[in-house]
């Protein structure tokens, strides 16, 4: 696990310098604290700090071939490299190290391009071909492993984080406001955007290819999930038979490491179940004051029956100190409360253990979120004619203030008629959205909201569309894997596990597993009103069935009180008057509005107003700042 850095130039523009580089790797050492390694060829700058995982002594990069005509940097983990080796050795390739890094070289030389195909893991790399000046950049599968990048001029600028990019002085800190319209509306920005207008992501499965002769950069798509029909085949239990196996495979695969290991571990099904295929493990958790989000007693009643070391902590409702430290580490910001626990959870792991599995993605594969079932009941909901909807459900709902707990029926009720509102072509994102078009229109200044040019919702549409082919619950799971699970819930993993130079590996999206989930037939995910009713089956045969048929808690804070208590001096600096109108971007009356009601308790306005602080914290530190 390391972060890499580069930077590439054509057409003329001169060569990068050692400082520059230098300075990209100097603003990610927490993804690396053991070594770096820098290296500048014809006009390729490569960089990175690496966090030594496997082959402590012998996995120093940039990594060559035997006649140091290609060469690589490397991000993240190959976890099939052992096989690969055996592979390339028996086509003549010569290995000077033990490191998974080096299959990409040898990969390269006999594959070419598709090597990338075979490999299995989670990773972002640069890999310079000297004789055919050429230069690759890709990203994992899944989109694990984060890579941004920009083209200012006759050059290419990359990194794991944005911070690098910026370091450089070549990168523009200038605003794209559609990408602030999306911020708000989800918490994140989806697909390729950042919120700065020159800088973009890299899709997941996806690969520069630079001709460094002709200048030319060609953004290609190696892998997707593929959009293939379910298998009705097997039945129910053989499928849960093939998944348990699958999962204790994709598990075991990932153990390799010459450090310390361990996992998080919730009590919850998906962490649960990566732990149960482990055997013995050191597993952490953490918990609140607030019993609607305390979960502790979940983790050890599963601790207990596996049989593994398990330490746990209470955190107390004082985390607000450690939010301008988290923001460092949120150059490309997400709106998530959900950054504190998993900082923290990743701080206490870190006492002990180097890498940490945990049970990402087990929900957007196998359908584990509410709002699949209020996708379906809101077919049903409207053929209630809509004088009873309009005139008396709906009045009624609104007007009931929101419960303090994380959920209740209150809360549900009222987020469900909210979705209901929204387009049915967002599907079950509609229960996503915070800030809708009818709402942003109000939100933000007149001058921001007419030069938004694209609709908050377009990229879920698009995906939708793309995920035509699929049964219509495996559309929605084919949306959330790639927008959701991507862009906000494997960000904030990322972030925060590597602020405290944590690996946190996800054996759930091994691309194996994935792509089996999606041959699994919908009717086994999605179970009446039972979500991710398969995972659960198969959790059940290794732990306790009290820890798998509960309700959903989710890994978040109470937020809704801490805005009015702890955070209450964020808010107020966030909403100031003289700070909106010199900013010129929302509007003051709108967001007074909201602060009001939901400090007074008649609205929950929780999101919004936490990716306000969010945001305004990003903008000094980030578009404004050094």
């Amino acid at each position: 696990m390391c972060g890499i850095v580069g930077i590439a130039t054509f057409g003329g523009t001169p060569s990068p310098v050692a400082a520059e580089l230098k300075r990209m790797c100097d603003a990610i050492l927490h993804r690396g604290p053991d070594d770096d390694g820098m290296q500048i060829v014809e006009n390729v700058a490569l960089g990175m700090r690496r966090l030594a995982i496997i082959d402590l002594a012998g996995g120093a990069q940039p990594i060559s071939n035997e006649d140091g005509t290609v060469r690589v940097v490397f991000n993240g983990e190959i976890y099939n490299f052992r096989e690969l080796r055996r592979e390339l050795q028996r086509c003549g390739h010569r290995f000077q190290t033990e490191s998974d890094t080096e299959v990409l070289v040898h990969g390269y030389e006999e594959y070419g391009d598709a090597f990338v195909e075979r490999l299995n893991g989670m990773f972002a790399f640069a890999l310079h071909d000297m004789r055919n000046k050429r230069l690759l950049v890709a990203r994992d599968h899944l989109g694990i492993k984060p890579l941004f990048y920009s083209t200012p001029g006759n050059t290419l600028v990359w990194g794991s984080e944005i911070k690098a990019l910026l370091a450089t002085g070549r990168v523009e800190r200038d605003l794209d406001v559609d990408s602030l319209g999306e911020f708000f509306a989800w918490e994140y920005v989806p697909g390729t955007g950042t919120l700065f207008k020159d800088i973009r992501k890299l899709e997941p499965g996806h690969m520069l290819v630079v001709d460094l002769k002709a200048g030319t950069i060609d953004d290609r798509e190696y892998w997707d999930i593929p959009l293939q029909e379910e298998d009705h085949g097997p039945s129910y239990d053989e499928w849960a038979d093939a998944l348990e196996a699958k999962i204790d495979e994709c598990v075991q695969r990932q153990l390799v490491a010459d450090v310390p290991l361990g996992a998080f571990l919730s009590g919850g099904v998906d962490s649960s179940l990566v732990v149960a295929a482990m055997g013995q493990a050191n597993t952490f958790s953490i918990g609140f004051d607030d019993p609607s989000y305390n979960e502790l007693a979940y983790s050890q009643q599963v601790a207990d029956h596996l049989g593994v070391a398990h330490t746990t902590e209470i955190i107390k409702p004082d985390v607000a100190g450690h939010f301008e430290h988290l923001m460092h580490f949120m150059d490309d910001p997400i709106g998530d409360f959900s950054i504190f626990p998993t900082y923290l959870v990743s701080k206490l792991a870190r006492r002990q253990v180097t890498v940490s599995l945990s049970g990402d993605g087990g929900d957007e594969l196998f359908a584990g979120y509410e709002t699949y079932l209020a996708n379906d009941r809101a077919r049903l909901y409207a053929r209630v004619p809509a004088f009873l909807r309009r005139g008396l459900i709906e009045p009624v709902v609104n007007f009931l203030p929101p419960q303090k707990q994380k959920k209740g029926f209150v809360n549900k009720a009222k987020r469900f008629v909210e979705g209901c509102e929204e387009p049915a072509s967002l599907g079950h994102a509609r229960w996503r959205i915070f800030l809708n078009e009818a709402m942003r229109a109000n939100f933000f200044s007149k001058s921001v909201s007419s030069g938004m040019k694209r609709d908050a919702g377009a990229h879920i549409r698009k995906l939708y569309e793309r995920a035509r082919p699929l049964q219509p619950l495996n559309q929605s799971l084919y949306v959330d894997t790639r927008s959701y699970l991507v862009d906000n819930c494997l960000v904030k993993t990322d972030r925060m596990s590597m602020a405290v130079s944590l690996e946190s590996r996800v054996p759930l999206l091994d691309t194996e597993l994935v792509e089996m989930a999606f041959r699994i037939p919908a009717k086994h995910k999605l179970r009446g009103t039972e979500t991710k009713a398969i995972l659960k089956t198969v959790a059940a045969r290794r732990i306790p069935a009290s820890c798998v048929y509960r309700p959903k808690e989710g890994f978040s804070i109470p937020i809704k009180q801490w805005l009015g208590g702890q955070f209450r001096p964020w808010l107020d600096r966030a909403t100031d008057k003289r700070r909106i109108e010199a900013d010129g971007l929302f509007r003051y009356d709108t967001v007074a509005k909201m602060k009001s009601e939901h400090l007074a308790g008649s609205a929950n306005h929780s999101h919004v107003l936490w990716s306000l602080i969010v945001f305004n914290t990003w903008k000094d530190m980030w578009l404004e700042g050094q």
